[in-house]
């Protein structure tokens, strides 16, 4: 709540960049919290700043330079029109009507998400993936990301579910939804595949099971090959493969993921471990570096916390929204093969 401004924005950290994933990110943590008007302010904040083809200009924080060894600049990141950043507020409309079951804001904030949804399926490849961004012409750079494309499959399950509480018909979607489950299970390694593969970042291993896309064995076998690659055990998962870097919103994200493959026991444990990344001040630094032992960058980001309050909620049950991630129906209907 210290980082929110006054308009509503929550960005990374003060005078920091913003995006409307992470926004939403914190906004579902205030729910958790019972911080129920300043999550709607945030909310309103999307609602009003929402670009006429449903979208939202987000500042691409991961290419902000750091100011020196320890710690991000705070100079204007470039701005990015990112096709599951502007998803993610369907999933977090969901989340708040779930934690307070509100159906006038569900209908308040239903043009926004029918807008954003718009905007994600014109922007679905042939094969079914969904181009990461529009470029400044608004034309779809032809690529897909296996992270971005199965966190925008939670996202699309969540604005299903929105519209079927409303009584909104919409097959359309949920058509698409499914294309996008195939292209995620099958097509990869196709040859011409819109598929960028990031196979050295964490996120692509375990965001096909957190989103739901992926389920039952496929899943877990897909958690244990990559296990030892990327979890460093008694602190947490790594961000990259070739990076020594543990980082705090990757491990309580794989907790979740854990937790839907009813895996508590490594859940709690590896969930455990973050509270070693807990600031006097009760906020999380956003990683540790391994081999220098040291917390790196120097940083705070909203985000984090919010993934620490959100994996706390799936494992603890401390909201009525607990069940976010752990929705059946938020799975995918049909056992898919595993791919790297």
């Amino acid at each position: 709540m210290e980082v929110q401004l006054a308009n509503g924005a929550i960005p990374w950290f003060e005078e920091g960049p913003w995006d409307s994933w992470n926004h939403v990110e914190a906004a579902m943590a205030l729910a958790v919290g019972n911080h129920l008007r300043e999550a709607e302010r945030a909310y309103s904040f999307l609602r009003e700043t929402q670009l006429p083809d449903g979208s939202w200009w987000s500042e691409y924080g991961n290419a902000v330079p750091m100011e020196d060894r320890t710690h991000l600049s705070r100079t204007k990141a470039p701005t990015i029109k990112d096709t599951n950043f502007t998803a993610y507020v369907a999933t977090g409309i969901w989340h708040h009507f779930l934690a307070t079951g509100d159906t006038k804001f569900l209908s308040a904030h239903w043009p926004m998400v029918d807008r954003a949804v718009h905007f994600i399926l014109a922007m679905q490849l042939p094969n079914g993936s969904i181009a990461w961004c529009a470029d400044g012409s608004d034309l779809p750079i032809n690529e897909a990301l296996v992270a971005g494309s199965s966190s925008i499959y939670k996202s699309l399950n969540s604005a299903i579910r929105i519209a079927d509480t409303l009584a909104i018909e919409v097959q359309f979607w949920k058509i698409a939804r499914d294309r996008l489950g195939h292209a995620l299970a099958h097509c990869p390694h196709a040859p011409g595949s819109p598929w960028i593969l990031k196979s050295r970042f964490s996120m692509d291993w375990y965001y096909p099971v957190l989103s739901g896309s992926l389920s039952g064995a496929p899943a877990n076998e897909r958690l244990a090959r990559n296990w030892s690659r990327f979890v460093v055990k008694e602190m947490g998962c790594l961000c990259v493969v070739d990076e020594p870097w543990v980082t705090v919103a990757e491990s309580c994200e794989l907790a979740i993921t854990l937790l839907l493959q009813d895996q508590r026991a490594a859940a709690e444990a590896l969930f455990s471990w973050q509270m070693n990344l807990r600031d006097e001040d009760g906020a999380f630094w956003m990683g540790y570096q391994c081999e220098e032992r040291i917390v790196w960058p120097e940083e705070k980001p909203t985000w984090t916390s919010a993934a620490v309050v959100l994996s706390a909620d799936a494992l603890f049950d401390i909201s009525r929204a607990n069940g976010l991630f752990k929705d059946p129906d938020h799975r995918s209907p049909q056992q898919f093969v595993a791919f790297v």
